[in-house]
């Protein structure tokens, strides 16, 4: 009965899309939908409307409400363009960036975006071509914009499109603004969508805002007279034929390296990805054509950018001369303790520097961080949260870096997003610190893990498509807040923090407060051998991940492997325990 219930409630939906306010191409695949006996299709692009989560605006591309297509794409900046005229009213020229990726439709969405913009008296600041994220972020500022958006899926597979909205500060919108503008684009039909743009208040930008954005990446350096040293440095590249392409060969100049490969096949614009199953750097799939053409010059470090160019993935030899991957935890804590300590050997660190991680992020960061006097912050997911820091700190404090467990990291404040193009810069100079020691990039990973402890960190997504999934989804988490484990893996929890209550809880039931901005939907487990477990719906995927870090002890860089050994044991014995 409510599965009936809901094909006549997404029936009825979608013969709204039936009417001449759609397109003929649209309606065609509406009725494709809909007089298909197999209602799974059409429930899936009509159950629900696309929302804002961690990354913004996301889905497959399609006809539906639930679908990226020119008519939700339109009633976003529809919705964002009526708010930012609600809330600059007083403003003599309201002003926004727009960029996009290398996706399919991520021009034609980009620039009709920019005509909706436009057509509601907006200035647009619009990109002659693909480019990534932190530029897109870093514009906004530099241009005295009130908003921004940029048109992509990030490191989703080929199907997908993506909408990730900017405030005036360069970061990607957060409360109250989120939930303002999702009312705004609530309550746009399709008729109120301004598609016929004002091309007198659509400028173009490019090279002008390339050569700013790429001097400022440069002034991050920490050490420039170590790369004049190894300007050498073999360095293979690939942007996976995304945004990468048009700036992080051209920064890696700017910065003096000057043996730069570019894994060519992918330097092809081309939203199909053809050349990888998902362009996805965290994958080790996506990275094979770059370690292929390492191992032939004998390079000295790998690195990939996603579509969007905000990710970076990496990859160095071992103490066998093994190509391995560099994981996103590990990747995040190299250059941290790069950051901290060549800030204190070139006398650049103030007392007032600070640090900042996701709480999902290995708790190695916060060692090094204390033991070098550093203050640490820990936030949410997303580096919306991270940029919020910043902003709550300026003029006060001076941010020196930030990052997450899914590879991506911000060395600067003047982009409020993750940036690969300064993260790319930054990895080529500490692989050329390390040479200069006569050390690989893998050296210096193994010496942090002797100083400041081993850990291993294990992320497990559980992919659970579609309605049915969002309601398991839902169940276990309820579950988990329902009957919370009392040991896990072999180790009693000492702690449990539920990030939705606000509340931890220790073994003997004493409740505390977490100082955070808002609830959140995440769970976590701090058991008495030190391993960390956190537990949290995506908001940008049909899945629930599980965090796990196990800790262990590394007395020498050659005890690696049975370091790593203890810990992958470890990792089983954590995730029978939680049934995963």
């Amino acid at each position: 009965m409510e599965n009936q219930e809901l094909i006549k409630q997404v029936t009825e939906k979608a013969e709204k899309w039936l009417t001449p306010a759609y397109d003929a191409e649209t309606q065609a695949e509406v009725k494709r939908l809909l007089e298909n006996p197999d209602k799974t299709e059409l429930i899936e692009s009509f159950y629900k409307d696309l929302e804002f989560g961690t990354g913004g605006l996301r889905g497959i591309m399609g006809a539906g409400s639930n679908r990226m297509n020119i008519y939700t794409v339109g009633a976003a900046t529809q919705g964002l363009a009526n708010y930012l005229n609600k809330c600059f009213a007083g403003m003599d020229q309201i002003s926004v960036v727009v960029g996009h990726d290398c996706r399919n439709n991520s021009r034609k969405f980009a620039e009709i975006s920019a005509d909706i913009f436009s057509a509601n008296g907006i200035k647009v600041y619009l990109f002659d071509d693909l480019r990534p994220t932190p530029e897109v972020s870093f514009a906004i500022r530099h241009l005295g914009c009130q908003s921004g958006v940029n048109i992509t899926a990030s490191h989703n597979p080929r199907e997908y499109n993506g909408y990730k909205a900017y405030w005036d500060d360069g970061a990607q919108v957060l409360a109250p603004h989120d939930t303002a503008i999702i009312d705004e684009v609530n309550k746009v039909t399709v008729d109120d969508i301004k598609f016929n743009g004002n091309k007198d208040l659509i400028q173009i930008i490019g090279e002008d805002v390339d050569s700013v954005y790429l001097e400022k990446v440069h002034s991050i350096s920490i050490d420039p007279e170590v790369i004049k040293r190894q300007k050498d440095l073999s360095i293979v590249y690939t942007p996976l034929h995304g945004a990468g392409r048009a700036l992080i060969p051209a920064s890696l100049k700017v910065w003096g390296f000057e043996n730069v490969h570019c894994v060519e096949p992918q330097m092809v614009k081309d939203g199909n990805f053809p050349t990888v199953v998902s362009p996805n750097p965290e994958n080790a799939e996506a990275l094979t054509l770059a370690i292929k053409l390492a191992k032939e010059i004998d390079a000295d470090i790998v690195m990939a950018s996603d579509p969007d160019a905000d990710r970076v993935g990496m990859a160095c030899k071992n103490s066998n001369g093994e190509w391995v991957l560099v994981n996103g935890n590990q990747t995040c804590l190299i250059f941290l303790y790069y950051i901290i300590k060549n800030r204190i050997a070139t006398g650049k660190m103030q007392p007032d520097d600070f640090i900042v991680k996701t709480i999902v992020t290995t708790e190695l960061i916060k060692a090094v961080a204390d033991k070098n006097k550093v203050e640490m912050l820990d936030c949410y997911t997303g580096f919306k949260w991270i940029a919020r820091e910043i902003r709550l700190r300026e003029g006060k404090q001076q941010y020196i870096g930030g990052g997450e467990e899914s590879y991506g990291f911000l060395a600067e404040d003047f982009v409020r997003d993750k940036d690969a193009v300064s993260a790319c810069s930054l990895l080529a100079e500490i692989c050329a610190w390390a040479k200069d020691q006569g050390k690989t990039l893998y050296d210096v990973l193994m010496g942090i893990y002797v100083e400041y402890g081993f850990s291993k960190e294990t992320t497990v997504n559980v992919v659970k498509p579609g309605k049915s999934g969002a309601e398991e989804i839902k169940a276990m988490m309820d579950n988990f807040r329902a009957n919370p484990p009392q040991e896990i893996g072999g180790s009693k929890v000492a702690v449990i923090k539920d990030y939705k209550t606000l509340k931890a809880t220790d073994a003997q039931g004493n409740v505390t407060d977490l100082e955070m901005p808002e609830t959140s939907n995440v769970l976590q487990y701090f058991t008495e051998d030190g391993t960390k477990i956190s537990v949290r719906p995506s908001g940008t995927e049909p899945k629930i991940k599980f965090y796990i870090e196990v800790k262990g002890k590394m007395e020498c860089p050659k005890c690696h492997a049975g370091a790593e050994e203890d810990a992958v044991k470890k990792v089983e014995a954590v995730r029978k325990s939680l049934g995963i």
